[in-house]
């Protein structure tokens, strides 16, 4: 018996898919044709039992509504068959009325039926207009994100070769000036020219996040990407390093891309530090489920509280710090996170620093094994670069 009834769910499913498929006009109509059969037979049950008219009668009316409910139809084939609906189903009574089977204020509930059924289309147009509307708006904004997307790259493709050429001239210009004014102009031109190059770069890379391509998913360990990334960065400022909690947790990544969010946001970490403060650098791995964390903290000068729901946006760049940023890094670094389906969050207090937390989807199927010693991440650390330091 169960499985009977399994099998008759599924053919009521499969029915009512294909009825719920189907579209006005429709040919050859078979629903049309069988409301129609429906509602003719009802109407000669109203002329054959007089004294139970009011049964066939709501049956006509109730498929009615139903076969719309079904269609939607336009208003034009909605006002005709309501007309034809309510002509017969008036004729019907009114012979029965006429008859002496039934009082004469039956003939009062066709209007109040089609009154009824009028509300009812009102809202079903109402809520079909909406649709629409959205299905518009949100059209024209894929349209526009599309757009700017292309912009974003083209104008990146375009501005990558005369920067290049630029930046080439101004190197090989450089080393032959010997003026001290001269080196120092000449300088700034190469620091604005890199800044541009920067910009560039990056508004690709935004551009493209979206993209279906942009990802080339690949087993990234994080804790030894993480300790790779530090080592590069070492050297090229005068901070105190540090290797945070580092969970022995692989996950799917592109490398390359992830490299580049890590970087910007080590850069932003140097640019709003001074000599001696201390960025941090962690990998943070809960357990199952959770999205895998990578935390870069420092304690530099921090964010003002009304800024930090900006510091994403794109050319938002509320520095001053001792370098000028080119406000694309933190937007860099929410494309990269989202397109892998993660997010990027940052808590900061000004004076005490920041942390920005880089959320990574968890491996899945697997858990993050335990932090390795203390004393294996040292001495790994101390062999790249004696001066990299661990804390807790």
């Amino acid at each position: 018996m169960p499985a009977v009834s399994r099998r008759a769910r599924r053919h009521l499913a499969v029915l009512g898919n294909y009825l719920t498929g189907l579209s006005w006009p429709f040919r050859p109509g078979w629903l049309d044709a069988g409301w129609a059969i429906f509602s003719a037979a009802n109407l000669l049950a109203i002329l054959a039992f007089p004294g139970w008219e009011t049964v066939p009668f709501h049956f006509i009316w109730i498929s009615f509504t139903l076969l719309y409910g079904f269609r939607t139809w336009a208003p034009r084939p909605t006002l005709v068959v309501l007309g034809v609906v309510m002509a017969t189903t008036a004729a019907a009574i009114g012979l029965d009325v006429a008859r002496g089977a039934e009082p004469g204020a039956e003939l009062t509930e066709v209007p109040l039926m089609a009154a009824m059924f009028l509300a009812m289309v009102w809202h079903a147009r109402r809520k079909l207009t909406a649709e629409q509307e959205s299905r518009l708006v949100g059209e024209e904004n894929a349209r526009l994100l599309a757009t700017q997307r292309r912009f974003l790259q083209d104008a990146s493709h375009q501005l990558r070769t005369p920067i290049t050429i630029a930046l080439g001239h101004a190197e090989l210009l450089a080393l032959s000036l010997t003026s001290r004014q001269e080196g120092h102009d000449i300088q700034v031109v190469l620091g604005e020219l890199n800044r541009l190059r920067r910009i560039a770069e990056r508004l690709l890379v935004i551009g493209a996040a979206e993209g279906p391509e942009f990802l080339h998913l690949e087993p990234v360990a994080l804790d030894s990407f993480t300790m790779e990334i530090l080592r590069r960065w070492r050297p090229t400022a005068d901070r105190r390093w540090q290797l945070g909690q580092l969970d022995k947790v692989t996950v799917q990544a592109d490398r390359e891309r992830l490299g580049l969010a890590v970087d910007a946001l080590l850069e932003n970490a140097v640019r709003h530090t001074a000599s001696g403060d201390v960025i941090k650098l962690s990998v943070v791995a809960v357990g199952y489920g959770l999205p895998v964390r990578m935390i870069v903290k420092d304690t530099g000068q921090g964010i003002p509280p009304e800024l930090l729901r900006h510091v994403f946006d794109r050319f938002r760049s509320g520095d001053g710090g001792p370098a000028r940023g080119t406000g694309l890094g933190l937007a860099l670094v929410r494309a990269v996170a989202r397109a892998h389906g993660g997010d990027v969050l940052v808590n900061s207090s000004p004076g005490q620093g920041s942390e920005f937390e880089l959320l990574l989807p968890a491996p899945s199927g697997t858990l993050a094994l335990p932090p390795a010693p203390a004393s294996a991440k040292l001495a790994e650390a101390d062999t790249a670069d004696g001066r990299l330091a661990r804390k807790p």
